[in-house]
């Protein structure tokens, strides 16, 4: 079972043509249906229908994905969310809406809400977390670490 936005669903099952276009696209995100099919011995048009399915379904999506250091990111903070007073939900998808919080996650644990945060420089720091996130209604406690080093960094959601 999957939780997508506190719903629970069934995956779609994914069959041996699924996964490996999923997996051409994952090595070669710019490959078009053309080359796909030519390496699985289809159609283009089966490659396009079968995307549509994937992406229906939400088994999967095409995003583009770029090195936070391309963008001028060159701070990544990890913070722990402590709340009082409304619901994680409503919180994580306030903070959700500033576009440095590249993900929030409501957590089972010592904190209620985990987020990764990217920022430019050390100057923005104390603004962002004081000034942006511990400004919205229901954050009673912020933890932060900045990461030295990313040792792995994968946009895949889950392993095939």
């Amino acid at each position: 079972m999957q939780i997508r936005s506190g719903r629970t669903m069934t995956p779609p099952p994914l069959d041996a043509l699924d996964t490996s276009i999923i997996e051409i696209l994952r090595t070669n995100g710019r490959a078009t249906n053309q080359d796909v099919a030519k390496q699985l011995s289809v159609t283009a048009a089966t490659v396009s229908a079968r995307l549509q399915k994937l992406e229906d379904s939400r088994a999967m999506r095409v995003v583009a994905v770029t090195d936070f250091a391309a963008l001028g990111y060159n701070i990544i903070i990890a913070v722990g969310v402590k709340i009082w007073g409304r619901s994680a939900q409503d919180v994580g998808r306030d903070l959700a809406r500033f576009p440095e919080v590249l993900s929030v996650n409501i957590m089972n644990g010592a904190n209620d809400l985990e987020l990764m945060v990217a920022l430019h420089d050390f100057s923005e720091i104390q603004n962002f977390l004081y000034d942006h996130i511990a400004g919205i209604e229901g954050v009673a406690h912020l933890e932060s670490g900045i990461a030295v080093d990313i040792v792995k960094y994968e946009f895949n959601v889950a392993p095939l």
